[in-house]
């Protein structure tokens, strides 16, 4: 008798914010569903990642790959930049943990999925900084409108890319954001957005699959990245 085969195990990257349920009210490590039904969807095993400076080449070695979901600003201080005006709510603890557990993941080869600020950290851990208010580069708040509601904008790809064989030429994408990409890095960008040109996906050709977007197909109805990213731990 054949053996199922073994989900992926993928784990994502959560925030700790204080929640209430219940009788409770305290400090809680939480994490929209939609990631986790994502990767259910595309046939993996969720696995939710704390913030955590213990032991990130050792969670490493457990999982077939990683989501690096989104969330708050990351600090200028791990780009080496002074804090914009706008700039705020950033989480030392979700820093601290994560670029350790990427560049953990990165050096052993680990399939990879960074998500708005995961896209984000995946630049900046490849020595890239970040625009750190994009309405006074690009004068409008389409990336994100108003509080918990996501832009609706579409993201034109390179050819000969590993986005453009996911998503083909354009795609409509939700975002909710207000930093973006200034420089990649020593990553490459492959995708922008159709109606400012600001980068939208940055990639790590050398990698066998490292890809980084600026909008949250967590929300959408599009499931082609994280069926690629559960592809790609085969």
């Amino acid at each position: 008798m054949d053996m199922p085969a073994q989900r992926p195990v993928i784990g994502i990257t959560s925030y700790v914010e204080q929640a209430r349920w219940g009788v409770w009210d305290q400090p809680a490590v939480v994490l929209p569903l939609a990631y986790v039904a994502a990767l259910e969807a595309a046939g993996a095993r969720p696995v939710v990642l704390p913030p955590s400076v213990v032991g990130a080449a050792e969670v490493v070695q457990r999982l077939d790959g990683v989501v690096f979901a989104g969330g708050a600003d990351l600090d200028p201080a791990t780009y080496h930049q002074a804090a914009h005006p706008e700039t705020t709510g950033v989480r030392p603890d979700r820093d601290a943990g994560e670029l350790p557990l990427l560049r953990a993941a990165l050096d052993a080869d680990l399939p990879v999925l960074g998500i708005c600020r995961g896209m984000q950290l995946l630049a900046v851990a490849h020595g890239g900084t970040l625009v750190q208010h994009l309405p006074d580069v690009v004068g409008h708040e389409g990336h994100r409108p108003s509080p918990g509601v996501y832009g609706l904008h579409e993201v034109r790809l390179a050819a000969g890319t590993l986005a453009h064989s996911l998503l083909g030429d354009r795609v409509s994408v939700p975002s909710y954001h207000h930093q973006g990409v200034d420089s990649p890095g020593s990553l490459t960008v492959t995708g922008w957005a159709a109606d400012d040109d600001l980068p939208e996906v940055v990639e790590d050709p050398a990698r066998r699959f490292a890809i980084g977007v600026l909008w949250h197909p967590e929300a959408s109805q599009d499931p082609r990245l994280f069926d690629a990213l559960v592809a790609a731990t085969h």
